[in-house]
Protein backbone atom coordinates (compact mmCIF):
# COMPACT_ATOMS: atom_id res chain seq x y z
CA UNK A 1 0.00 0.00 0.00
CA UNK A 2 1.40 2.96 -0.82
CA UNK A 3 2.11 6.26 1.96
CA UNK A 4 0.88 9.55 1.50
CA UNK A 5 3.15 11.79 3.18
CA UNK A 6 1.61 14.72 5.34
CA UNK A 7 3.57 17.68 6.30
CA UNK A 8 1.46 20.57 6.91
CA UNK A 9 -1.80 21.08 9.23
CA UNK A 10 -3.63 22.64 5.90
CA UNK A 11 -3.88 19.51 4.78
CA UNK A 12 -7.48 18.64 4.18
CA UNK A 13 -7.31 15.08 5.94
CA UNK A 14 -5.24 16.26 9.03
CA UNK A 15 -7.99 18.52 9.57
CA UNK A 16 -10.59 15.93 9.43
CA UNK A 17 -8.74 13.93 11.81
CA UNK A 18 -7.72 16.51 14.07
CA UNK A 19 -11.68 17.37 14.66
CA UNK A 20 -12.41 13.71 15.08
CA UNK A 21 -9.72 13.65 17.61
CA UNK A 22 -11.49 16.95 19.62
CA UNK A 23 -14.97 17.53 18.64
CA UNK A 24 -17.67 14.95 19.83
CA UNK A 25 -20.06 16.73 17.18
CA UNK A 26 -17.73 15.87 14.81
CA UNK A 27 -17.77 12.67 15.47
CA UNK A 28 -21.40 12.41 15.52
CA UNK A 29 -21.99 14.38 12.62
CA UNK A 30 -19.55 12.15 10.49
CA UNK A 31 -20.38 9.07 12.01
CA UNK A 32 -16.60 8.13 12.65
CA UNK A 33 -13.90 7.69 15.46
CA UNK A 34 -10.38 8.15 16.05
CA UNK A 35 -8.70 4.67 16.96
CA UNK A 36 -5.30 4.61 18.81
CA UNK A 37 -3.10 1.98 18.45
CA UNK A 38 -2.94 -1.47 17.70
CA UNK A 39 -4.88 -2.84 19.80
CA UNK A 40 -8.25 -0.71 18.83
CA UNK A 41 -7.60 -1.39 15.53
CA UNK A 42 -7.55 -5.87 15.11
CA UNK A 43 -10.37 -5.68 17.86
CA UNK A 44 -11.76 -3.46 14.98
CA UNK A 45 -11.10 -5.34 12.40
CA UNK A 46 -12.14 -8.48 14.37
CA UNK A 47 -15.67 -7.37 14.67
CA UNK A 48 -16.08 -6.87 10.91
CA UNK A 49 -15.22 -2.85 10.77
CA UNK A 50 -12.73 -1.82 8.11
CA UNK A 51 -11.12 1.83 8.63
CA UNK A 52 -11.24 4.54 6.22
CA UNK A 53 -7.66 6.03 6.75
CA UNK A 54 -4.75 4.61 8.85
CA UNK A 55 -2.35 7.29 9.95
CA UNK A 56 1.35 5.95 11.23
CA UNK A 57 4.10 8.67 13.12
CA UNK A 58 6.91 8.26 11.10
CA UNK A 59 9.14 6.56 14.23
CA UNK A 60 6.76 4.16 13.57
CA UNK A 61 8.50 1.05 12.08
CA UNK A 62 7.00 1.06 8.41
CA UNK A 63 7.30 -3.24 8.16
CA UNK A 64 4.92 -3.32 10.88
CA UNK A 65 2.81 -0.93 9.17
CA UNK A 66 2.79 -3.04 6.12
CA UNK A 67 1.59 -5.65 8.03
CA UNK A 68 -1.47 -3.80 9.57
CA UNK A 69 -2.55 -2.51 6.15
CA UNK A 70 -2.67 -6.03 4.60
CA UNK A 71 -6.18 -6.17 6.76
CA UNK A 72 -7.53 -2.74 5.65
CA UNK A 73 -7.70 -3.09 1.51
CA UNK A 74 -9.93 -0.08 1.49
CA UNK A 75 -7.94 2.19 3.96
CA UNK A 76 -5.72 5.23 2.94
CA UNK A 77 -2.31 4.99 4.47
CA UNK A 78 -0.45 8.15 5.50
CA UNK A 79 2.45 8.86 7.22
CA UNK A 80 3.21 11.79 9.13
CA UNK A 81 6.04 13.71 11.17
CA UNK A 82 6.16 12.53 15.38
CA UNK A 83 5.41 16.13 15.98
CA UNK A 84 2.50 16.64 13.65
CA UNK A 85 1.09 12.91 14.77
CA UNK A 86 0.97 14.11 18.37
CA UNK A 87 -1.18 16.61 17.88
CA UNK A 88 -4.08 13.90 17.23
CA UNK A 89 -2.69 11.16 19.71
CA UNK A 90 -5.29 11.45 22.94
CA UNK A 91 -2.24 10.10 25.11
CA UNK A 92 1.08 11.91 26.36
CA UNK A 93 2.89 9.07 24.97
CA UNK A 94 1.70 8.51 21.56
CA UNK A 95 1.41 4.65 20.11
CA UNK A 96 2.41 5.94 16.55
CA UNK A 97 -0.85 4.25 14.83
CA UNK A 98 -3.81 5.90 14.54
CA UNK A 99 -7.41 4.55 12.53
CA UNK A 100 -10.10 6.56 10.87
CA UNK A 101 -13.01 4.23 11.41
CA UNK A 102 -16.96 4.50 10.79
CA UNK A 103 -19.03 3.74 13.93
CA UNK A 104 -20.32 0.01 13.70
CA UNK A 105 -23.80 -1.07 14.90
CA UNK A 106 -23.59 -4.76 16.09
CA UNK A 107 -26.75 -6.71 15.92
CA UNK A 108 -28.54 -7.33 19.39
CA UNK A 109 -27.86 -10.54 20.38
CA UNK A 110 -31.24 -13.35 20.70
CA UNK A 111 -32.40 -14.52 24.33
CA UNK A 112 -33.02 -12.77 27.83
CA UNK A 113 -32.36 -8.95 27.85
CA UNK A 114 -29.73 -8.08 30.01
CA UNK A 115 -29.62 -4.09 29.39
CA UNK A 116 -26.68 -1.67 31.25
CA UNK A 117 -28.41 1.50 31.49
CA UNK A 118 -25.47 4.64 32.29
CA UNK A 119 -27.07 7.73 34.15
CA UNK A 120 -24.50 10.58 33.33
CA UNK A 121 -21.26 8.61 33.22
CA UNK A 122 -18.81 11.24 32.63
CA UNK A 123 -15.08 10.32 32.81
CA UNK A 124 -14.65 8.86 29.32
CA UNK A 125 -12.05 6.52 31.21
CA UNK A 126 -15.10 5.18 33.77
CA UNK A 127 -17.64 4.78 30.58
CA UNK A 128 -15.42 2.76 28.69
CA UNK A 129 -14.30 0.54 31.51
CA UNK A 130 -18.23 -0.24 31.78
CA UNK A 131 -19.13 -0.62 28.59
CA UNK A 132 -16.37 -3.06 28.53
CA UNK A 133 -17.54 -4.82 31.52
CA UNK A 134 -21.09 -5.15 29.98
CA UNK A 135 -19.71 -6.75 26.55
CA UNK A 136 -17.84 -9.29 29.05
CA UNK A 137 -21.06 -9.86 30.87
CA UNK A 138 -22.83 -10.66 28.15
CA UNK A 139 -25.39 -7.49 28.07
CA UNK A 140 -27.19 -7.54 24.70
CA UNK A 141 -28.01 -3.21 24.80
CA UNK A 142 -26.42 -0.50 26.66
CA UNK A 143 -28.46 2.57 27.05
CA UNK A 144 -26.72 5.94 27.43
CA UNK A 145 -28.27 9.24 28.69
CA UNK A 146 -28.20 12.74 27.34
CA UNK A 147 -25.23 13.35 29.94
CA UNK A 148 -23.00 10.27 29.49
CA UNK A 149 -20.16 11.02 28.08
CA UNK A 150 -19.47 10.49 24.17
CA UNK A 151 -18.73 6.54 24.22
CA UNK A 152 -16.40 7.24 20.76
CA UNK A 153 -14.31 9.76 21.91
CA UNK A 154 -10.32 8.63 21.80
CA UNK A 155 -9.97 8.26 25.75
CA UNK A 156 -13.65 6.01 25.96
CA UNK A 157 -12.54 4.11 23.26
CA UNK A 158 -9.19 3.16 25.19
CA UNK A 159 -11.04 2.37 28.25
CA UNK A 160 -13.71 0.25 26.31
CA UNK A 161 -11.03 -1.67 24.48
CA UNK A 162 -13.27 -2.84 21.71
CA UNK A 163 -16.51 -2.80 23.64
CA UNK A 164 -18.17 -0.30 21.49
CA UNK A 165 -17.54 -2.61 18.72
CA UNK A 166 -19.35 -5.27 19.98
CA UNK A 167 -22.05 -4.23 22.49
CA UNK A 168 -25.21 -2.23 20.88
CA UNK A 169 -25.38 1.00 22.25
CA UNK A 170 -28.32 3.52 22.33
CA UNK A 171 -27.10 6.93 22.82
CA UNK A 172 -28.61 10.24 23.97
CA UNK A 173 -31.61 8.30 25.92
CA UNK A 174 -34.63 9.87 27.75
CA UNK A 175 -34.01 7.61 30.43
CA UNK A 176 -37.29 7.39 32.06
CA UNK A 177 -39.26 6.95 29.07
CA UNK A 178 -36.80 4.12 28.35
CA UNK A 179 -36.96 2.39 31.69
CA UNK A 180 -41.29 2.97 31.55
CA UNK A 181 -41.33 1.05 28.55
CA UNK A 182 -39.09 -1.58 29.16
CA UNK A 183 -40.30 -5.07 29.48
CA UNK A 184 -38.62 -6.69 32.22
CA UNK A 185 -37.30 -5.58 35.70
CA UNK A 186 -35.38 -2.57 35.79
CA UNK A 187 -32.94 -2.48 39.14
CA UNK A 188 -31.65 0.79 39.94
CA UNK A 189 -27.95 0.79 42.13
CA UNK A 190 -27.96 2.68 45.09
CA UNK A 191 -26.59 2.66 48.18
CA UNK A 192 -29.10 2.17 51.37
CA UNK A 193 -32.33 1.29 49.68
CA UNK A 194 -34.70 -1.56 49.98
CA UNK A 195 -33.44 -4.78 48.72
CA UNK A 196 -30.58 -6.90 49.03
CA UNK A 197 -28.80 -6.81 45.52
CA UNK A 198 -27.94 -10.76 46.13
CA UNK A 199 -31.44 -11.79 47.22
CA UNK A 200 -32.79 -10.61 43.83
CA UNK A 201 -33.83 -13.26 41.00
CA UNK A 202 -31.79 -11.81 38.10
CA UNK A 203 -32.54 -14.33 35.55
CA UNK A 204 -35.32 -12.62 33.43
CA UNK A 205 -35.20 -9.63 31.19
CA UNK A 206 -33.00 -6.91 33.69
CA UNK A 207 -31.98 -3.88 33.20
CA UNK A 208 -29.01 -2.20 35.40
CA UNK A 209 -29.08 1.34 36.38
CA UNK A 210 -25.74 2.73 37.24
CA UNK A 211 -25.72 6.41 38.15
CA UNK A 212 -23.12 9.60 38.02
CA UNK A 213 -19.49 9.29 39.56
CA UNK A 214 -20.27 11.80 42.04
CA UNK A 215 -24.17 12.48 42.15
CA UNK A 216 -25.21 9.01 41.79
CA UNK A 217 -28.50 8.49 40.05
CA UNK A 218 -31.25 11.08 38.82
CA UNK A 219 -34.17 11.23 41.64
CA UNK A 220 -35.81 10.78 37.99
CA UNK A 221 -34.68 7.63 37.17
CA UNK A 222 -34.14 6.15 39.98
CA UNK A 223 -38.15 6.78 40.77
CA UNK A 224 -38.52 5.14 36.99
CA UNK A 225 -36.75 1.84 37.57
CA UNK A 226 -38.84 -1.01 39.78
CA UNK A 227 -36.94 -1.14 42.72
CA UNK A 228 -33.95 0.09 44.24
CA UNK A 229 -31.16 -2.26 45.80
CA UNK A 230 -27.87 -1.93 47.00
CA UNK A 231 -24.61 -4.31 47.12
CA UNK A 232 -23.79 -5.93 50.16
CA UNK A 233 -20.50 -4.68 51.86
CA UNK A 234 -18.58 -5.81 54.59
CA UNK A 235 -15.75 -3.05 54.97
CA UNK A 236 -16.25 0.93 56.41
CA UNK A 237 -16.59 1.99 53.08
CA UNK A 238 -19.89 3.69 52.11
CA UNK A 239 -20.23 2.97 48.39
CA UNK A 240 -18.56 1.81 45.13
CA UNK A 241 -17.50 3.58 42.59
CA UNK A 242 -20.03 3.44 39.64
CA UNK A 243 -18.04 1.41 37.69
CA UNK A 244 -16.93 -1.30 40.21
CA UNK A 245 -21.05 -1.14 41.15
CA UNK A 246 -21.65 -2.24 37.74
CA UNK A 247 -19.25 -5.13 37.71
CA UNK A 248 -20.32 -6.71 40.25
CA UNK A 249 -23.87 -6.55 39.34
CA UNK A 250 -23.94 -7.39 36.39
CA UNK A 251 -21.48 -10.29 36.41
CA UNK A 252 -23.42 -11.34 39.36
CA UNK A 253 -26.94 -11.31 36.71
CA UNK A 254 -24.19 -13.67 34.80
CA UNK A 255 -24.10 -15.84 37.14
CA UNK A 256 -27.43 -16.26 38.01
CA UNK A 257 -28.27 -17.12 34.80
CA UNK A 258 -25.27 -19.39 33.75
CA UNK A 259 -27.54 -21.87 36.42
Amino acid sequence: MTEMPITSRDNAIFKRLKKLAESARARREAQMALLDGEHLLAAYLDAGGQPHTLARAASFGRERFTQLTARCSRAKAIVLPDALFAELAPVATPTGLLAEAAWLVPTPPDGIPLVIVLDGIQDPGNLGAMLRTGAAAGATLAVLSRGCHDPWSPKALRGGQGAQFVLPMRLGADLVTWLQAFAGRSVALAPAEDSDFYALDLGGPLALVAGNEGAGLSAAVRGAAQLSAQIPMAGRIESLNASAALAVAVFEAARQRRR
